[in-house]
């Protein structure tokens, strides 16, 4: 047993990582704790295994002044330290079948070694990828929780609360999510997925869209409602470079491959502006806005849209201003042309706070796809140029 413990524990921590002292100073003291119950000593007893050779031995510690040492606990803490600095001697009282007993409770020692490694490194695995998505297989699913398989003898959680209301699961099928939170327990380590948070839409951009895997193109915001509709705002950071059309890919392509996992959902990818007026406009695309004026104090933009173009830009039950609110941060208010007129607003006006207005220069107002203002004159009566005047018509 001795030779055959070292060669099994060098084996152990070649394949599982585990340090092979660390086992044998655990298995010391559970052989301590045995010996003392089995021989039913009121001394305290001491367990030795040679590190070369595996060889054991066990010691009762008597006290040389009489007395005993005990293990229990003492309620007074200075009585109990006065009886553990007793000097000792030890007596070897070493068993001929140690080695049985030994094997016995090495045995159990190295599986609950082994299985509380086990759950360190999957603790210290996952919770490095927080923040990241992973791809799973639906186990077991109802009204309660979803769990997930993401590999074998690794189960993650995904509550109610972080599926959209728009999903079902099947047994066997294979999802991806988004890990929210990973912690220790009493046993395996929790693993928390998500299908609603904001950064599972970054994330299966990042894998469908190379620049943005590059850090070409910087996804700057994203709101949604999920399972429904949502919006993400791009920007490139290499000039002449159009962050939408990498997004959206040819015929739609890449955009569509995340659309599928999302199990439908409707995106609407729009160009990201460090002008407010102007990213305000692109996040309420598809609807073509009019103007866009700022109220700093109130943190408000009042949008100006063609009377035709109300519906749109408001979207089903206010859906659609709702997530552009959100994408920019500012608090939105929509008005068609003819409500502006009633209010006294014009094309231009901007709100700052002082009640100051800029004329309109008669120049087009629609903001490309590149972030700025359309070069272009407006057609009379309009603020937009031909081109643009079409656009949503």
């Amino acid at each position: 047993m001795s030779s055959d413990l070292i060669d099994a524990l060098t084996q152990l921590e070649r394949e599982k990582n585990i340090d092979q002292y660390l086992i044998l100073d655990r298995l010391e003291t559970a052989l301590a704790q045995t010996y003392q119950k089995l021989f039913d000593l009121e001394n305290e007893v001491r367990v030795s295994i040679e590190r070369d050779t595996g060889r054991i031995f066990v010691f009762e510690l008597v006290p040389i002044g009489g007395g005993d040492v005990s293990a229990e606990e003492d309620e007074d803490d200075d009585e109990e330290k006065v009886q553990e600095s007793v000097p000792c001697e030890e007596r070897d009282i070493t068993p001929p079948d140690v080695s049985r007993i030994a094997a016995q409770t090495a045995k159990q020692v190295i599986l609950q070694v082994i299985r509380e490694a086990e759950r360190e490194q999957i603790y210290e695995e996952y919770y490095d990828r927080v923040g990241d998505i992973v791809t799973g297989i639906v186990q077991q699913s109802d009204a309660r929780y979803t769990l997930v398989s993401l590999r074998q003898g690794v189960e993650a959680l995904l509550p109610p609360t972080e599926q959209p209301t728009t999903e079902r699961y099947d047994h066997n099928q294979r999802i991806k999510a988004y890990v929210i939170e990973v912690r220790k327990t009493v046993t395996e380590p929790s693993i928390v997925l998500s299908r609603t948070h904001p950064g599972l839409m970054k994330r299966l951009f990042e894998l469908e869209v190379p620049e943005i895997y590059d850090g070409i193109v910087e996804i700057k915001s994203v709101a949604r409602e999920p399972g429904l509709r949502s919006k993400v705002a791009v920007a490139s950071r290499e000039p002449g470079l159009d962050p939408v059309g990498a997004c959206v890919g040819p015929k739609g392509s890449r955009v569509r491959m995340v659309v599928a996992e999302l199990r439908g959902e409707r995106i609407d990818v729009v160009p990201w502006a460090e002008d407010t007026r102007s990213f305000v406009a692109n996040a309420l695309s598809p609807a073509r806005v009019n103007d866009v004026m700022i109220g700093e104090d109130e943190h408000t933009a009042t949008v100006v849209v063609p009377d035709d173009q109300l519906s749109l830009a408001i979207g089903k039950e206010g859906q659609n201003a709702r997530l552009a609110a959100k994408l920019t941060g500012w608090r939105i208010d929509i008005k068609s042309e003819s409500q502006a007129a009633e209010a006294g607003l014009r094309p231009g006006a901007a709100g700052d706070g002082e009640g100051q207005a800029e004329e309109f220069d008669g120049r087009c107002v629609a903001i490309t796809t590149a972030g700025v203002r359309c070069r272009n004159k407006a057609r009379p009566s309009t603020v937009y140029c031909g081109i643009h005047g079409k656009e949503g018509e």
